[in-house]
């Protein structure tokens, strides 16, 4: 059976660290030819109070041995971001911004007048592309904690890896998983604490306290409303695993000293940043109707065929179907003879869908950048 495919990638040069020589894998057949052009700049990260500060690798004990494989690795990410970037170039853009994305955005702007701590939840797989990157300007100086949800979806060197990441910078993080509720009570803790400065300023000019405001902001689908029914420990805000569920803003009270804002996900206007659409796509943090589904799936399968951490075989373990290395889209036809009478939609549903519920296992779309981890 021939298979159609538009173009292929011409080989770039690779990127190589200082005093290594780094061997890239033979690049992937994409969907067209795209030009040689370096690839966006990761998005700003947000300043958190508190953090303690970490070495590059955990500790001081690591030898030369490990520092290589380390270098080796933070490189084939490297390579692969760029990778991806061209991989993009020919697709439909993603763009997704429904109405009431716009009506929130002011009205969140007005609500954070009232807060005395804004958490910011982002996607644990994706966390540079969760960020929303006007965050930093309408927030200021409030202070904020940072939430990486769906912990559960990494493994424990991604934890690591980001921990090690925002703890350089002075950044609290909290780890949770907003289904099972782990990291919510820890969360409550500290949204309490990095807020205990309001009512002893409230005493010394004789108003009585009261209780903490709290909002939770961050992009579609992350898992914001789900976080706060674990904290409540029942159904407050509604919550389903899709993005747009939440429409309105909406405040609800934990115990007598925390008041929780709900928020809808707030997603940029335009996204100029393809690579981080096509990861949002992915992730089923942005709408189904902005993508194409079978494009998604096929740039799913060619990053599994070229992430650092995972397991080159977890595909063919799952589906019984050799990657070929090659070209994501012949991978979905080949699943979409094999299982869906050729239905090219379904299989790249399946795809996707099995990567959401972490049936191909636990596994991240990002690590920190490389330039990050040496300042």
């Amino acid at each position: 059976m021939a298979i159609h495919l538009s173009g292929v990638f011409s080989t770039k040069a690779s990127i190589s660290p200082p005093l290594l020589q780094h061997r890239r894998r033979p690049p992937l057949t994409v969907f067209a030819t795209a030009s040689a052009a370096p690839p966006p700049s990761s998005p700003p990260t947000i300043q958190i109070v508190g953090g303690n500060n970490a070495s590059w690798y955990g500790n001081g004990n690591m030898n030369s041995s490990n520092a290589t494989e380390s270098f080796e690795e933070e490189y084939e990410w490297a390579d692969l971001e760029t990778d991806l970037y061209h991989w993009t170039k020919t697709l439909r853009p993603v763009q997704w911004y429904p109405g009431h994305i716009a009506k929130t955005e002011r009205e969140l702007k007005e609500q954070l007048k009232l807060m005395d701590v804004v958490i910011e939840v982002r996607d644990a797989r994706i966390p540079m592309s969760t960020s929303h990157p006007q965050m930093d300007s309408w927030l200021g100086n409030r202070k904020r904690i940072l939430v990486l949800n769906r912990e559960d979806m990494i493994s424990a060197a991604d934890r690591n890896a980001w921990a090690d990441y925002y703890g350089r910078q002075g950044i609290k993080v909290v780890f949770s998983n907003g289904q099972l509720g782990m990291g919510t009570m820890k969360l409550g803790r500290l949204a309490k604490s990095v807020a205990a400065g309001v009512n002893m300023k409230r005493r010394a000019r004789g108003l009585l306290p009261r209780p903490v405001r709290a909002g939770i902001v961050g992009y579609p689908n992350v898992g914001k409303s789900s976080l706060i029914n674990r904290l409540l420990k029942r159904r407050m805000c509604p919550a389903a695993p899709r993005p747009g569920v939440t429409r309105v803003l909406k405040w609800v009270r934990f115990g007598n000293d925390l008041e929780l804002l709900d928020s809808p996900g707030i997603i940029p206007m335009r996204m100029s940043d393809q690579s981080a659409a096509i990861k949002l796509a992915i992730c089923d943090d942005i709408g189904e109707r902005s993508y194409d589904v079978t494009d998604v799936a096929g740039v799913l399968v060619q990053m599994l065929s070229k992430l650092p951490t995972a397991n080159k075989n977890t595909l063919w373990e799952r589906y019984k179907i050799d990657t070929d290395g090659r070209c994501g889209k012949t991978f979905v036809h080949k699943l979409a003879v094999q299982l869906f009478n050729g239905d090219d939609h379904q299989a790249a549903f399946r795809v996707l869908s099995d990567f959401r519920k972490g049936r191909l296992g636990m596994i991240a779309l990002e690590r920190p950048p490389v330039h990050s981890r040496s300042t």
